[in-house]
């Protein structure tokens, strides 16, 4: 508790983070939230309990108040540490907590699921798990391409309706899914990996978002870490990081791609801030309906990213950025289930209806 409470004190002397309203309905969060999946989940081992439980009251203190989980990362254990970390007296008021379900596991298999029951069931089981009588924000975390999304949102609806969820979400969702479920039940916030190269879902998603007052929530706004020192970052991943399997981490695309991280460094030297800073400032210019959550383990870069907000840029400075950041390789491998296959079929197909 003497590590968490000295993070507390050195947060306090920072500047608030700015808000931000995410959404037309009301929602309001800090302009930069904390992502925790890399705390218990898929980047190497889980991380000790007592740092990342400092890590969350150091980003409390700091102004921070959406933080992203899920209840397939661990599986449920980041729920739980997560519900640990927001258990103090009084924080609960403070923050607001984004969590998802659709993901699951079974023999090893990742399997995507989205019915109607399983939804009711993973959100019971996701308030226990965190300890509270609601979620803020409450995702759908893949879209079930065997489900129409209208019957899976008109179960979030009930969520709402019963007090159990305040608003509800979608993550990695196509722009005629987006339409559909936001016609059942506004949708609050999609969230999508943005970042200088992760820029599929500007064509077709962003403006589908802005019309329907939808915000934006940009998860891996640093390039899954890359943009954090390049190469050398890739270097000290773990054998079992999931990072390890991704197609940009690969080793015939890691040449091309510390030339884009090099040049984004020799744009940060002129600009006095880190090569992570700029990456995730770029983010950050994308609108006041975006909201980045960043994802750490560690105190020292949590205040990097927040020191990011400060970093502003020209309109040359970033098309600068944006015609270095020419990327190689997928942000996926072949097969994982994204907004470009997410569609689901038409409730009129759907037998019952």
């Amino acid at each position: 508790m003497a590590a968490a409470a000295a993070a507390a004190a050195a947060a306090e002397s920072a500047t608030p983070l700015p808000r931000m309203r995410l959404g037309s309905q009301g929602l309001e969060v800090s302009a930069q939230g904390l992502g925790c999946m890399g705390m218990s989940f898929f980047y190497g081992q889980p991380k000790p309990e007592p740092d990342m439980i400092a890590l969350i009251h150091h980003a409390i203190a700091a102004g921070v108040t959406l933080f992203d989980t899920s209840d397939a990362y661990g599986p449920h254990t980041n729920e739980i540490l997560l519900g640990k970390g927001l258990r103090d007296e009084g924080v609960r008021k403070k923050v607001q907590i984004a969590t998802k379900f659709g993901i699951r596991f079974e023999d090893g298999e990742r399997l995507i699921q989205g019915d109607p029951a399983y939804a009711r069931a993973c959100c019971e089981a996701s308030l226990k798990r965190l300890a509270v009588d609601f979620i803020d924000l409450y995702y759908l975390h893949r879209i079930d391409p065997t489900v129409p999304i209208e019957l899976t949102i008109r179960e979030l609806k009930k969520l709402v309706e019963e007090g159990k969820i305040k608003y509800i979400g979608l993550s990695e969702a196509s722009a005629s899914t987006i339409r559909r479920a936001h016609a059942v039940h506004p949708i609050t916030a999609v969230q999508l990996e943005w970042s200088l190269w992760s820029r599929d879902g500007e064509i077709d998603i962003v403006p589908t978002c802005r019309e329907l007052g939808i915000g934006i929530v940009a998860y891996s706004p640093l390039g899954r870490g890359f943009f954090s020192s390049g190469t050398k970052f890739v270097e000290t991943l773990s054998d079992n990081d999931y990072r390890k399997t991704l197609p940009r981490f690969q080793t015939e695309n890691l040449a091309k791609n510390e030339a884009v991280f090099e040049r984004v460094s020799e744009i940060a030297s002129r600009k006095g801030c880190t090569a992570s800073q700029l990456a995730l400032a770029w983010v950050h210019h994308r609108g006041s309906d975006v909201c980045a959550i960043p994802g750490t383990t560690k105190i020292e870069n949590f205040d990097q990213n927040v020191g990011a907000l400060a970093v502003k840029l020209t309109t040359g400075e970033i098309a600068e950025l944006e015609t270095c950041a020419a990327v190689e390789g997928e942000r996926y491998i072949v097969g994982m289930s994204t907004w470009r296959n997410s569609d689901t079929p038409p409730l009129s197909s759907w037998k019952g209806e």
